[in-house]
């Protein structure tokens, strides 16, 4: 008997157990129990951090407008520029009036750096966009963070870390703010694009998706006339080097056409995207979610303090 004692005391040391420390399921309960008040007092006290942590995040509004890519030509003019596309084609013309895929060419523009940079540049957004912290709804007014921008002189109070002294906002920081607000998303089955905006004041959200909007019409109109502008003025001078009688003509119809392109292009204010369901002031925020915050921060608390007990109590046997 007191050799196979031996053994199963040999056996429990080699792998570094002592039966006499194994904490049991009663012992543990135990210990939870009699700890009971400060492990209710801990989570409380987690609860209230994050209730407060919860209150201080600002609120955020979402606008949305849903949008179906513009028809822009009729069954006219269609048929007659399947008629001339060959010959337009063998002279380094492109006859349509609609790029392939230009929803999705659209789509693209609409999230570059560069078409974001212009917007914000050109509607003057620099200071709503970074400096801002949150909309008071009483007032129907942004509230700026003073440490960002002196609104009083109207000047950025951003540190340069690489030269010293003070700096505004680069470009790339304002087209990372605006793509954090930006979505931009396509049913793949119905082809219905979806813009949303998602900021402080619902008011200014709502204003900025119709601005974007109206923003990538002009951008790619000004672009298709610009590309028939081009082509004009190219087949203009190839009739002025052929002495073909035959080749003029059709030169000449071709340019027709294309000022029928041009024509179309500039007397469509929508030219890319139609507005299906415009966008509205959101009278209910998106975000932050409070309740599933102060839930999970309460919880999390719960289990910290259980597991500093329980811890606390196998390094102290």
């Amino acid at each position: 008997m007191s050799s196979g004692t031996n053994e199963n005391n040999n056996e429990s040391q080699s792998f570094g157990i002592r039966t006499d420390e194994e904490l049991s399921l009663s012992e543990l309960g135990g210990v939870i129990w009699a700890r009971k008040v400060g492990i209710f007092s801990f989570s409380i006290f987690c609860s209230v951090l994050v209730v407060w942590y919860a209150l201080l995040i600002p609120n955020e509004y979402k606008a949305k407008a849903v949008l179906a890519p513009a028809q822009k030509q009729s069954s006219g003019l269609g048929s007659t520029l399947g008629q001339l596309g060959g010959l337009a084609s063998l002279a380094g013309v492109n006859m349509t009036g609609v790029e392939a895929n230009e929803s999705q060419i659209a789509q693209e523009v609409m999230q570059s750096w560069n078409f974001i940079d212009n917007f914000i540049n050109e509607n003057d957004l620099a200071v709503q966009l970074l400096a801002s912290e949150r909309w008071d709804k009483q007032s129907n007014q942004l509230s700026f963070d003073t440490d960002l921008y002196d609104l009083r002189q109207r000047k950025w109070l951003i540190e340069d870390e690489d030269e010293g002294g003070l700096r505004g906002p680069s470009s790339w920081e304002l087209f990372s703010r605006f793509s954090e607000m930006l979505v931009v998303t396509e049913d793949k089955k119905t082809d219905l694009v979806s813009v949303s905006i998602t900021f402080y004041s619902p008011f200014l959200a709502k204003k900025w998706v119709d601005m974007y909007v109206d923003a990538i019409n002009r951008h790619m109109q000004s672009r298709q006339v610009s590309k028939v502008t081009n082509n004009i003025e190219y087949l203009q001078a190839q009739i002025e080097k052929t002495q073909i009688a035959e080749m003029k003509d059709v030169f000449y119809n071709i340019i027709q056409e294309q000022i029928k392109n041009k024509m179309i292009a500039e007397a469509s204010p929508e030219y890319v995207f139609v507005a299906v369901s415009p966008s509205m002031i959101p009278e209910e925020k998106s975000s932050p979610r409070r309740v599933i915050i102060c839930v999970l921060g309460s919880m999390l608390g719960g289990v910290f303090a259980l597991l500093w007990v329980v811890l606390s109590h196998v390094y102290r046997r």
